[in-house]
Parts: C-alpha cells; sequence; structure tokens
C-alpha cells in the first residue's frame, strides 16, 4: 500500500512562509520561481503544504502532486549568472600533500 501525503489548507498563506522558509530572506508572494522538478515558472503564493506520514509538512510546488518539487527546489526566475573566483597565484601544500 503506498502512502499520499495529505493537503493542508493554509488560510494565511504569508504567515506559515514566514514562520516555515527555510532560507535567508523570505519572497514575496508575487515573487516568481523556477521550479527545477516541474521546469516551471510558478508564484510563490500559489505553493502547495502536503504533510507526508512522519507527519513534518512541506512548501510544495503549486504543481504538486504532479511535480514533486519542494522550496529547496525553486530557483530565482532571473538567477545572477556565475562567475569565475580567481585562483591564488602561487598555490600552497594543504592537508599534508607536499608540491608536486
Amino acid at each position: 500500500m503506498s502512502y499520499e501525503p495529505d493537503e493542508l489548507n493554509i488560510p494565511d498563506k504569508f504567515a506559515y512562509l514566514v514562520e516555515n522558509y527555510p532560507f535567508g530572506e523570505i519572497p514575496a508572494m508575487d515573487d516568481k520561481r523556477f521550479c527545477l522538478h516541474c521546469g516551471k515558472i510558478i508564484r510563490v503564493g500559489d505553493y502547495k503544504i502536503y504533510k507526508g506520514s512522519s507527519g513534518m509538512e512541506f512548501i510544495c510546488c503549486p504543481n504538486a502532486p504532479e511535480c514533486n518539487g519542494t522550496v529547496i527546489d525553486w530557483m530565482p526566475e532571473d538567477p545572477v549568472p556565475m562567475t569565475a573566483t580567481r585562483l591564488p597565484a602561487k598555490s600552497t601544500p594543504s592537508c599534508g600533500q607536499s608540491p608536486v
């Protein structure tokens, strides 16, 4: 028998997000994110909450249950491009290794 998580009805979704958002800056409800699991642009305020078999609650993609993405899988709609960092001019031995 497979377990289907229960979708919870959250009357004040912003308050829930403020209380349970696992990262630093809490996004606005109208912010857009890209879900890595379903590949769609989503609106943060459309998220769903599901309660797993352990009783733990998960902030899920609005496209759940078809999409199994959670808040950790949401990337900014316009991500900041990554740039290469400068390497030190001279490499130094570390972790007990000697230079070659």
